[in-house]
């Protein structure tokens, strides 16, 4: 049988880090399919999809497109060859038009060197048009949705006429409107005979969306299976290798004691020479033992909040108290000493110094406590650093790079070294992101044991099932603003809102993209700081 792409026998390693990243994977992919790649951090997928996509080439074995055997030394080889890749991070140009961005690479001309903008325009609005996509050819991408940019990177790919498209946790920021809206797009592509390969950890996903699903497993492909033949459960044992318990039980939620630690008071945030607002008299107090969630989508300042409460952002006006004392106008440093633990969203670039050892960034806060006489006691920094990485099961050694470790490991180290020092209060960024089951598990088990402890969390995230698991108060941001604020009360476990009736997930979705508004107290309307 001739199928759209075949993977025989690929192996890949990596030898200067002695690493099998896969290990004689053989996969096919049948026309008009929607396949999704599966496994935790590390096992290997997306090094096999970067093989196929022509950006690492393969140790040993052999890739057939339609059959025959092909070479794939680039990006523009598996373009030559029909097959495109949506990344995870968009590879977009925010300044440009969707158009100018859709055709960049393959530009139309006329005469010999002239860009033709309106033939440009024109092929655009074509690949829009007979795919149904809800975009403008004209808009700057900056003004965007994270739903329409997804939609301009496959419009992209398909202008480059892809048969086979690759997407890289192709839901990670976006709504339950937008993955619904996306996932009718995929189902789509495939009826009109291009297929699919998804890379994401979502199991609900998988079972919604593929036709079949590939398991890997330290860079073996532990298992291909029918969707419709296989459960949630089955997935994840596949996956880790053992049963994992996909909800977690928080035990009873009583509300906390009004015991504020956090507080903010009409804070705004503004750009020069910008009208809106990044925040806009946002108000809200942490207490003592409770969960406040922000959900939003990207844009409309969740990436803000975060910057402000990392100490990386002026305030244009209101305050920011921890318990009784101002804050307002703290920089990173003085955060730090005054209480806050902050986990980031960005781990390599904020969270880490990628080029240093893991026991560099464990003690980075912390040299003078290791400091001698001027010298580090390089004997008491591994002992530290040793029980740090026993107690989190942070594989690897302390002397290892940060940027040679997976995904999870990284977020353990930065959780172990944030938790070792946290006093009353501490700020989670989409601390999921990426991490496979056992790790978002794992992730979510201490969020839970600091909140039993009295801690003050902060759990910023796009992901809607990740909010809803964890908060207890869910504040949604919209354009700058608290568009609304939902108790636990309003939301079982079994994610059906009581009082506002319903699914809560579309609710808070409807929140999220401004389609409905909830009535809140008034905002606090604070002095204009200048300092």
């Amino acid at each position: 049988m001739e199928y759209a792409v075949e993977l025989r026998g690929v192996t890949k390693i990596f030898p200067g880090e002695n690493l099998k990243a896969n290990d004689n994977v053989s996969l096919h992919l049948e026309k008009g399919e929607i396949l999704c790649l599966a496994g935790e951090n590390g096992a290997g997928k997306t090094t096999l999809m970067k093989i196929l996509y022509g950006l690492l080439p393969p140790t040993s074995g052999e890739i057939l497109v339609k059959g025959r055997k092909v070479e794939i030394g680039s990006p523009l080889d598996a373009n030559r060859l029909g097959i495109g890749m949506v990344h995870q991070h968009f590879m977009l140009f925010p300044e440009f038009t969707v158009a100018e961005n859709v055709v960049m690479g393959m530009e139309p001309v006329k005469g010999f060197f002239a860009y033709d903008f309106a033939r440009a325009k024109k092929l655009t609005e074509e690949v829009i048009s007979a795919h149904h996509f809800s975009i403008d050819p004209d808009v700057q991408v900056k003004s965007l949705t994270v739903g329409q940019m997804q939609q301009v990177e496959i419009v992209r790919m398909l202008y480059r006429r892809a048969e086979v498209l690759i997407l890289d946790e192709p839901t990670a920021v976006l709504t339950e409107q937008e993955t619904a809206a996306i996932f009718k797009t995929f189902r789509a592509l495939a009826d009109s005979g291009r297929s699919l390969i998804l890379i994401t950890h979502k199991l609900n996903e998988i079972k919604q969306i593929s036709h079949r699903v590939a398991i890997m497993r330290k860079g073996e492909l532990a298992a291909v299976r029918n969707t419709g033949d296989i459960d949630e459960y089955e997935i994840s044992r596949l996956m880790v290798g053992r049963g994992v318990e996909l909800t977690a039980d928080r035990g009873p939620r009583r509300p906390p004691k009004k015991n504020p630690v956090l507080s903010f008071r009409g804070v705004t945030v503004k750009r020069h020479g910008q009208e809106r607002p990044l925040l806009n008299n946002i108000t809200f107090t942490v207490n003592a033992g409770e969960i406040v969630g922000f959900a939003g989508v990207a844009g409309n300042g969740l990436g803000v909040l975060e910057a402000v409460l990392g100490g990386f952002l002026p305030l244009s006006a209101g305050r920011i108290f921890h318990k009784d004392r101002d804050i307002t106008g703290f920089d990173s440093v003085k955060l730090r000493r005054e209480g806050l633990a902050y986990v980031p969203g960005d781990r390599l670039r904020v969270g880490s110094a990628s080029g240093a050892t893991v026991i560099e960034n464990i003690i980075i806060n912390q040299r003078r406590r290791f400091s001698r006489g001027g010298f580090l006691d390089r004997r008491a920094m591994d002992q530290f650093a040793g029980k740090l990485l026993g107690e989190y099961n942070i594989s690897g050694g302390s002397r290892r790079r940060m940027d040679s470790l997976s995904g999870g490991s990284i977020q353990k180290v930065i959780l172990a070294r944030e938790i070792v020092q946290y006093l009353d209060y501490i700020v989670f960024s989409e601390p999921a992101w990426g991490l496979d089951i056992a790790s978002s598990r794992y992730m979510y088990d201490q969020m839970a044991l600091l909140r039993e402890s009295g801690a003050a969390v902060i759990l910023i995230s796009s992901n809607l099932d990740e909010i809803l698991a964890n908060a207890d108060r869910i504040m949604v941001m919209y354009r700058g603003t608290i568009a609304a604020e939902i108790l636990r009360d309003s939301f079982g476990s079994a994610g059906t809102g009581k009082e506002m009736g319903g699914d809560i997930k579309e609710e808070i979705g409807a929140f999220m993209l401004g389609i409905k508004t909830q009535a809140r107290q008034p905002q606090y309307d604070g002095e204009e700081n200048r300092g």
